[in-house]
């Protein structure tokens, strides 16, 4: 999949990793990038198509896909995490919150958005997902769930979408430096390294893109008796 004269729709383009998106895909020679958004007023890059899009709406995906038929390259990077274990979660809103935006959301653009990648030649899907897709850990352990069901359904769209021609790639990632962890004292990737990574991947027609060292040591880990999901640490 080339990102020259590509039709791509990034989710959640407003800012963070999901605004990197954007700008390189005009770098890299997008013929159109929409960036959608829950308020198209605050995606404010220059060169873009702003639209409003809420990923938890199934209406919205279904418009969105209607009115936006030449699309070639959808971007899932819309996503929420929230600090906490399972325990916590009493009353389950959280888990639930994060599994409508990084499951669902990302299910639902899957389901309105393969007939237009198919129409278009086949394009391609990249799923933003995480380190955290392996390890569930109290302090983002529900976040973490979300993130096991999103590799799963990347897995699963993987043999589903493959006979329509469409690429489906996952990104993986440890902590990036963005307002989502603002305040936390762990090693972060920037969003700039993050994002040439996962295009780099996506144009040589990788599978999985593991964007930094912490998280293709703990996939690596995965196969071992020392995976890193039983650590305690």
């Amino acid at each position: 999949m080339k990102l020259d004269q590509s039709v791509v729709l990034i989710t959640g383009a407003n800012r963070g990793i999901g605004l990197e998106f954007a700008r390189q895909a005009l770098a890299r020679g997008a013929r159109r990038v929409y960036a959608a958004a829950r308020d198209p007023a605050s995606v404010r890059l220059e060169g873009v198509m702003p639209l409003r899009l809420d990923v938890t709406d199934p209406a919205q995906v279904i418009a969105a896909a209607k009115d936006y038929g030449d699309v070639t390259l959808v971007v899932n990077n819309a996503g929420i995490a929230m600090p906490g274990g399972f325990l916590a979660d009493t009353d389950l809103s959280a888990t639930r919150r994060q599994l409508e935006t990084n499951f669902i959301g990302m299910l639902q653009m899957a389901q309105a958005f393969a007939p237009v990648l198919a129409k278009n030649g086949g394009g391609a899907l990249l799923n933003v997902l995480s380190i955290a897709s392996w390890i569930n850990r109290p302090v983002l352990g529900t976040y973490g769930a979300s993130k096991s069901a999103a590799w799963a359904l990347t897995n699963g769209l993987r043999h589903e979408l493959r006979e329509q021609g469409t690429q489906v790639t996952a990104l993986h990632m440890g902590f990036v430096d963005t307002d989502l962890t603002r305040g936390m004292e762990v090693p972060k990737s920037t969003p700039q390294d993050i994002v040439r990574l996962a295009y780099e991947g996506l144009e040589a027609g990788a599978m999985e893109v593991l964007a930094d060292d912490i998280t293709r040591q703990v996939k690596q880990s995965l196969s071992t008796p020392a995976a890193a999901y039983l650590a305690a640490v």
